[in-house]
């Protein structure tokens, strides 16, 4: 049997498996006495644990969302998974966020099993982070937190959004949905100004004074995530392109990452590629996955973007000048 204190967490492990335990079901995994497992549940509540109980034949035992943060209790797999997550987090463009991650990975690395340290160093001393083609933009943290409660509570927001160009203009919106695509954030809202569903760069996004009008929910679009990728070609970039390729949709889909652009089906042998960015040199790097991957393409805008390609393809064709 058991020691009390190895039991209890014994108990906690099964606790925090979302289900709900029987009392029987939790005698027999620790064998012990259904009296016991009620003992151990209270000393687990006076931790302050909530261990939530309902009574008759289907009732049971599952761990609830407490008031405090008591001791999180993690296996080997979980706390490897737990500090990567946390030393992705720290690198990544999320401002304020970063540095929590950064004190949470500090405190958690701190009291880890020997074993387990060494698996983590292992994996960060041997791992390397290849930096994107461009960089993204930083999200606040606070920002991303504020929109994220708006869509939960459903009430209206007002907020400035910044366009291509700096110039603000004022939103009123409804928000549903948060939307990260690659390293960016976009918010999925109907614009009520302009009576109509619109896509929103969140590093754009300024909040203001809190609304407190809730509003009732409209029927969210089936392709909400497809309207951010179909959007942010046509709104949210300083820079947008449609490439006609001259290969089947199927095909420059499987080869060409969604976070490149979209792709839209003109007939068996020719397609549409969709993409954008706030620059032209860094619209450039995504044609250029065209052209990677071996297809045929033609480009006929922007001008800032044929003319750039046309440079490139003049120095191309110099370095290989006088090769055989």
């Amino acid at each position: 049997m058991l020691e009390t204190s190895a039991r209890l967490l014994r108990l906690l492990s099964l606790l925090q498996i979302p289900r709900e335990w029987t009392g029987t079901d939790l005698a027999d995994r620790l064998e012990v006495t259904t009296r016991t497992v009620r003992n151990d549940v209270e000393r687990l509540r006076q931790l302050g644990y909530p261990v939530h109980g309902t009574r008759g034949t289907a009732g049971g035992y599952r761990l609830g969302v407490g008031a405090s943060l008591p001791p999180l209790l993690l296996d080997d797999e979980e706390a490897v998974a737990v500090t990567v997550g946390l030393r992705t987090a720290a690198d990544g463009g999320i401002a304020g966020v970063d540095d929590a991650a950064l004190r949470a990975l500090a405190k958690i690395e701190r009291i880890l099993p020997n074993h387990v340290r060494r698996r983590v160093a292992a994996l960060h001393e041997n791992t390397d982070v290849v930096p994107g083609d461009e960089v993204a933009p930083r999200v606040e943290g606070e920002v991303l937190s504020i929109l994220a409660a708006a869509c939960r509570d459903h009430e209206r927001l007002r907020f400035g959004y910044l366009d291509h160009h700096q110039n603000e203009t004022q939103r009123l919106a409804e928000p549903y949905r948060l939307v990260n695509w690659g390293r960016r954030w976009y918010l999925v809202a109907f614009d009520l100004d302009r009576d109509a569903w619109r896509t929103f760069r969140v590093d754009r996004i300024m909040p203001k004074m809190p609304t407190r009008v809730r509003f009732e929910p409209r029927e969210v679009p089936k392709d909400l995530v497809d309207r951010v990728t179909n959007g942010v070609s046509a709104a949210a970039w300083r820079f947008v392109a449609s490439v006609t390729i001259h290969a089947g949709a199927a095909s420059v889909s499987a080869r060409i990452p969604p976070v490149a652009g979209t792709v839209e089906a003109i007939d068996d042998t020719t397609c549409l590629f969709h993409t954008g960015a706030d620059s032209a040199e860094a619209l450039a790097v995504n044609i250029g996955r065209i052209a990677m991957q071996g297809f045929d393409f033609t480009v006929t805008e922007p001008a800032e973007l044929v003319d750039l390609l046309r440079e490139q393809g003049r120095r191309y064709t110099n370095s290989v000048a006088g090769v055989r």
